[in-house]
């Protein structure tokens, strides 16, 4: 077996709450996202972009989701706002994929966006060839426009995922696969 095949036999989402510091540094941080640039692409029309979350700008967006929830649920208690808070502090490195398909384009808007989550997986590739542990999420604040708007979404825009990346504290057992003999047919 190559090596990239026993990689990908193996590789393994580690959830952002089992994620520690440090993060990537700014050397590896601009190979991630060029790796994950690296998909399949038709009509070259890139139709995602990344939002980076690190540092201080973590606590913000966390505030802003927080706010976001207080909005959806007016009842929440404090300890399920500041929970909230956390999501996107969790891991030291976040980055959202923003998918924006391009319309009129002659690529079917299906695999503009089929693109995207290309990105997202390439990049959860890249930060564990690099060393690191992450993985592939969506919220409620995935689909809410107010909170969207202010992390810079645009109209149109629709967040593919937020790919958390750290060092993994524990990597946890893998979790059952599908049956091939289940979902593999022959024609």
């Amino acid at each position: 077996m190559t090596d990239i095949v026993q990689f990908l036999s193996t590789r393994r989402s580690v959830a952002p709450v089992a994620l520690t510091g440090p993060g990537p540094d700014a050397g590896e941080l601009a190979s991630l996202l060029k790796i994950a640039s690296r998909v399949p692409d038709h009509g070259k029309l890139a139709p995602w972009r990344f939002i980076v979350f690190q540092g201080e700008g973590r606590e913000r967006a966390g505030h802003i989701v927080a706010q976001g929830f207080q909005r959806r649920e007016p009842q929440a208690d404090e300890a399920r706002i500041a929970t909230e808070a956390k999501r996107m502090t969790m891991a030291p490195l976040i980055i959202a994929v923003v998918s924006m398909a391009k319309e009129g384009a002659k690529v079917p808007a299906w695999e503009q966006e089929l693109s995207a989550g290309a990105v997202c997986m390439n990049m959860l590739l890249a930060a564990q060839g690099l060393g690191y542990a992450g993985s592939w999420l969506t919220n409620w604040f995935s689909y809410d426009h107010n909170v969207l708007a202010q992390f810079g979404l645009k109209d149109g825009e629709r967040i593919a995922g937020f790919i958390h990346i750290g060092r993994a504290q524990q990597v946890p057992d893998d979790r059952p696969r599908p049956d091939l003999a289940q979902i593999v047919t022959y024609f």
